[in-house]
C-alpha cells in the first residue's frame, strides 16, 4: 500500500471519528436540556440514585383535595388491617371511637364499613356494619411510613376492635415496613413536575395579549419579566403524554404569537429534540406506576403523591 492511500485512509478514519463524536455531543446536549425541564434543586430523579428525592409545588390554587372523599383502603398503597364483628354495630358509635385516633395520624388514616361483608364505604353516615377496614397509608411525598407508626396504628385498631367487639386480622408489621419502602421508590422515581419557560427573544419584550390555554391539566403563570411558566405535575395528570403534547403545543402557540423562545429553568432553548426526550421519559414514568396498578392522574395516584 502507497504512502498515499495510507494517508488517505488514516483521513478517512478521522472523518468517521469526527462524525461519531459530533452525533454524541449533540445527543448529550439534547439530553441535558431535556433533564433541566424537570424542576427541581436536585439531580433528575430518572438519572439518580434512590437517594434522590423530587418534590414538585404547584400553585395553590391547582392543588387538589390531598384525600379523596370516596377513598376507601386499597392493599396497594395502605397497610390494611380487618375487623370482624360479633353482631352489627351502629357506624355512628365506631366513628366516635376512632375520633380519639384520628387526630394521630394526619389523615392518613382511612376506615372502611360493610354492612354485609359484601359493599364496601366510607365510614361515615348513618346505619350498622358488620364489619370494618382500617387503612394506614404506607408511602406519600413525605416518604415511606415506620415500623413505629405503623406499631401505634396497630394498638390504636386493636383498642377499636375492643370497644366495639371486633377481632383483628393484619399483615405482619415488617412485611409492611418493606412494602413502604418499596412503595416510597415507586413515588421517588415518578415524582416529576415539567416545568417550561417561554421568554422573550434577546432584547424583546412581550404585550400583555397572549392566547389562552384550552386545557387545565397543566399551570400557566406569568414570569416577572412578562414571559410565561407552564407546569405539568406528571404523577397526578390523566393521561400524561396527550396533556404534556398538549402543554408543549401551547408553549410554541405562545412563542409563535409573542415572538417567543421555548427554555428551561436555566435559560436555556430547548429544541424539538429535547422536547422528545422529555416525552420519551414521560412514557417511562407513566408504565413505572401503571406497573404497580397505579394510573396516573387517577384516585390511588392522587392520595399517593397528595
Amino acid at each position: 500500500m502507497s504512502d498515499l492511500q495510507i494517508g488517505l485512509l488514516a483521513l478517512g478514519v478521522l472523518v468517521v471519528a469526527a462524525v461519531v463524536a459530533y452525533n454524541a455531543a449533540q445527543e448529550r446536549r439534547a439530553r441535558r436540556n431535556a433533564e433541566t425541564a424537570f424542576r427541581s434543586g436536585h439531580a433528575d430523579v430518572l438519572m439518580a440514585g434512590p437517594e434522590q428525592r423530587r418534590e414538585p409545588t404547584l400553585d395553590a390554587t391547582r392543588r387538589r383535595a390531598s384525600q379523596p372523599q370516596t377513598a376507601l383502603p386499597d392493599g396497594r398503597l395502605d397497610y390494611v388491617i380487618e375487623l370482624a364483628l360479633k353482631q352489627p354495630v351502629p357506624v355512628a358509635e365506631v366513628a366516635e371511637r376512632w375520633s380519639a385516633f384520628e387526630h394521630r395520624f394526619a389523615g392518613r388514616a382511612l376506615l372502611a364499613a360493610s354492612p354485609d361483608l359484601a359493599a364496601w364505604r366510607p365510614l361515615a353516615g348513618t346505619g350498622n356494619c358488620a364489619a370494618v377496614r382500617a387503612a394506614l397509608q404506607l408511602a406519600s411525598r413525605g416518604g415511606p411510613v415506620g415500623e413505629a407508626e405503623l406499631i401505634e396504628f396497630r394498638a390504636a385498631v386493636d383498642t377499636l376492635a375492643a370497644h366495639i367487639g371486633g377481632s383483628v386480622t393484619a399483615p405482619e408489621v415488617k412485611q409492611a415496613v418493606e412494602a413502604a419502602r418499596a412503595l416510597d421508590q415507586v413515588c421517588a422515581d415518578s415524582d416529576i413536575q415539567v416545568v417550561l419557560h417561554v421568554v422573550p427573544q434577546p432584547g424583546a419584550t412581550f404585550g400583555a395579549d397572549a392566547p389562552a390555554a384550552t386545557d387545565d391539566a397543566f399551570g400557566v403563570a406569568r414570569r416577572n419579566d412578562g414571559g410565561y411558566v407552564l407546569s405539568l405535575d406528571v404523577p397526578r395528570t390523566p393521561d400524561v403524554r396527550r396533556n404534556y403534547d398538549a402543554m408543549v403545543l401551547h408553549a410554541r402557540d405562545l412563542c409563535a404569537a409573542l415572538d417567543g423562545v421555548i427554555v428551561d429553568d436555566n435559560a436555556r432553548p430547548l429544541d424539538e429534540r429535547a422536547l422528545a426526550a422529555i416525552g420519551a421519559q414521560l412514557d417511562a414514568v407513566r408504565a413505572t406506576l401503571e406497573a404497580r396498578g397505579i394510573e396516573p392522574g387517577g384516585p390511588a395516584a392522587l392520595r399517593l403523591f397528595a
